[in-house]
């Protein structure tokens, strides 16, 4: 067996080997793109073939920038399209392709590469571990009224929050242009979220909004008519008459509040199904009746892989002072390095130590911390990462904490 490169013209043997892969039989070809495999970066993606040449085996990677803490945009491959034939499976293709891959993208210099893993036993066996969550809110319309919220300015006026502007549904394929540029300000702005590349919205690639499948959009403009917000959403037809929302992008907790309330107040609908919610978001509580939103499908989604611990470390913000030994094992590349992390003014130096160390993990569970979703005192409890001494998990927690907690809802 052999791991070779592709090229444009193995695109549609590419396309069909991984659509065999998951079982599913290849869609009708739609002219312009559509297909959420349209922007597959063929010199990023990689075959595994027999000795006679026949491919059994694929793996694929996006160019995105992802958002970390502290709002600092880093480069990233957003792994996709990996699947090995029914037929060749448990004989070591997708360890090959993973290190293959792996070897090409620290090559390129990159120090993260993500992933949404399709079944969650498979990946932490490469490195990667869970490290942004969503949920499912759905919300009877008998019980969606919003609160009046209890906060009061210094002169005893209630604090309104609400926001200027207005509201004007639309057509997905009318308003693509204002779909890029509002989650293009969102992204850069949320911890967690990648980017949409140009290439993704001309080739309508990917989900709703993205692509062609017609969606209803609610785009909220400021008081200047600037679009800055906007919720996508389609009703299902028939008894339910359910709103679907795929997704609420706006980096104003204002807007996102009216966008909300547009599509509470829809008439003709029984329920509505907000698709990714993060679980901490600030919505639940802004109903009158604290149980009218049931968060349900609660899960992992954006998987991060570390290629390189220091680069990593220091690349994104911090927001408490201190210093910490971590020592990590990476045990899918056989490496192991003990770093001293020391963190000041926001930024990081991470330098090689022989200090003891306070912490002692795997890559994988260093991934999951990196972003802020996941508590580090959570995975020592869990009995994944191992304290060294009582003050050890505190310290972690101190210093790996956010101030807004990472999300990621495109889907890739």
């Amino acid at each position: 067996m052999e791991i070779r490169n592709t090229t444009d013209q193995d695109f549609d043997g590419f396309v069909d080997t991984m659509l065999a892969a998951f079982g599913f039989y290849p869609d009708p070809p739609v002219d312009g793109g559509g297909h959420w495999w349209s922007a597959l970066e063929m010199d990023r993606c990689l075959f595994a073939v027999t000795e006679d040449g026949d491919p059994v085996g694929t793996a694929g990677a996006y160019s995105f920038e992802l958002t970390l803490p502290g709002e600092g945009l880093v480069p990233v491959s957003g792994v996709t399209a990996v699947g090995v034939l029914p037929s060749h499976r448990r004989q070591g293709v997708l360890t090959a392709l993973m290190r293959h891959q792996l070897t090409e993208l620290r090559a390129r210099g990159e120090f993260l590469s993500v992933l949404l893993a399709s079944e969650a036993l498979i990946y932490r066996r490469y490195g990667y571990g869970p490290a942004t969550y969503t949920a499912r809110l759905t919300v009877p319309r008998h019980r969606a009224a919003l609160a009046v919220p209890r906060a009061r300015a210094a002169n005893g006026e209630p604090v309104t929050g609400t926001a200027g502007g207005s509201i004007k549904v639309e057509r997905s394929s009318d308003c693509r242009e204002a779909l890029e540029t509002v989650y293009d300000g969102y992204r850069r702005a949320q911890p967690g979220a990648l980017s949409r590349p140009h290439r993704w919205w001309s080739l309508r690639a990917g989900q709703p909004p993205i692509a062609p499948a017609p969606r209803y959009v609610a785009v909220h403009r400021d008081a200047d008519g600037v679009p800055d917000g906007y919720a996508s959403y389609t009703i299902e037809p028939g008894a339910s008459r359910t709103m679907k929302v795929d997704e609420i992008i706006t980096a104003d907790d204002a807007v996102h509040t009216a966008l909300a309330r547009f599509l509470l107040e829809h008439d003709l609908v029984n329920e509505v199904s907000f698709k990714h919610i993060p679980t901490d978001h600030p919505l639940r509580w802004q109903f009158e009746d604290f149980r009218g939103g049931e968060v349900a499908g609660a899960g992992d989604w954006l998987w991060v892989r570390l290629l390189d611990v220091p680069g990593a470390l220091t690349a994104r913000g911090w927001f408490a002072d201190g210093e910490i030994v971590l020592d990590v094992e990476d045990r899918f590349l056989g490496e192991r390095g003990r770093h001293l992390l020391t963190v000041r003014d926001g930024k990081a130096e991470c330098v090689p130590t022989d200090r003891e160390p306070d912490l002692s993990l795997d890559v994988s569970d260093l991934a999951s911390v990196y972003l802020g979703g996941t508590a580090p005192s959570t995975l020592v409890r869990a009995g994944h990462i191992k304290a060294h001494h009582p003050g050890a998990s505190a310290l972690a927690d101190a210093l790996f904490r956010t101030e807004r907690s990472p999300h990621c809802l495109h889907w890739f």
